[in-house]
């Protein structure tokens, strides 16, 4: 395992996040400029930064784990995309930057989304071709685009996605919020760490013990998230702040109230953490990462 930071992943991630986006044909520049405009438009990397240290933790290569790491990163970004849309969310900012539609357009915007998800895959199935003859390289290569392909899909966060938008000015329970969330926003955090632990050729008990860290970092992501979309600045966040109770969402400080929501929260940390407590020292850059959100949480 190398002695990698958050920040050196987040660095790895820069300067290869457009390597795997194809040349297009002059006719479609526009496409590929929504596209790059999204990619370009920053913010913290997590779920790339997630699978790549996933895949070092369990002692893969991390540089060719890249075009999985960059599949997800575009698989992201295209959800945000579509989530500002007017038929959406209707968000006007995104990474402080007004967003892709209210640049190029809703129906480029929508095409730009588009290009993003399927080149994610195009990326993943591409390195898949150089393993046709290494049955074990391929195999677990596979099982990362599954994942990716699961936890970005109709059972996850397409499926979050869906019952976000339909809970939207109901009463919900608490189980609906937990799907809320758990599909929305955990799903693709989980599906980048069980990826990067297929390609680091993860054991039994590694590869369990990291899904459930990333299950309570995905739900602590997500109730940060809401609390900061309460007391946050629009500068720290890049975005309005106070959208949620506009588009009357269903939240946990909505159902269950600040603090309440804070002290979640910070269960929801603990539990990740301790998940790989037994790790120490090699499982430093996940630990830091989950007591960060909780701080910027309070």
């Amino acid at each position: 395992m190398k002695d990698y930071t958050f920040e050196d992943y987040k660095a790895l991630i820069e300067q290869h996040l457009m390597d795997f986006i194809p040349e297009v044909d002059h006719k479609s520049i526009t496409l590929y400029e929504a596209m790059k405009y999204s990619l370009a438009a920053g913010g913290k990397r997590i779920r790339p930064v997630l699978l790549l240290a996933a895949c070092d933790f369990c002692g893969g290569n991390v540089e060719e784990a890249l075009p999985y790491a960059c599949a997800i990163e575009y698989i992201h970004t295209y959800s945000l995309i579509h989530d500002d849309l007017p038929c959406m969310d209707d968000d006007d900012l995104r990474r402080g930057l007004p967003t892709n539609h209210k640049v190029y357009g809703e129906a480029m915007a929508v095409l730009a989304g588009d290009g993003l998800l399927t080149t994610a895959f195009e990326a993943m199935n591409r390195d898949m071709i150089f393993y046709f003859d290494n049955a074990e390289a391929l195999k677990k290569r596979v099982k990362a685009s599954y994942e990716i392909g699961k936890g970005s899909g109709c059972r996850g966060m397409v499926a979050g996605q869906v019952a976000d938008m339909e809970a939207e000015d109901k009463s919900s329970s608490k189980e609906m919020l937990d799907y809320i969330h758990l599909t929305k926003t955990s799903a693709l955090i989980v599906a980048a760490v069980r990826a990067g632990a297929y390609l680091g050729n993860a054991d039994n008990e590694k590869l369990d013990n990291l899904t459930v860290f990333a299950e309570n970092l995905g739900l602590a992501f997500q109730i940060r998230d809401d609390i900061l979309d309460v007391e946050g600045q629009e500068e720290e966040m890049g975005k309005k702040a106070g959208m949620d109770s506009i588009n009357k969402k269903a939240t946990y400080p909505s159902l269950h109230g600040l603090e309440s929501s804070r002290e979640r929260l910070e269960e929801l940390t603990q539990t990740a953490i301790g998940a790989l407590e037994k790790y120490y020292d090699n499982a430093e850059v996940f630990t830091k990462l989950a007591e960060q959100l909780a701080v910027r949480g309070n």
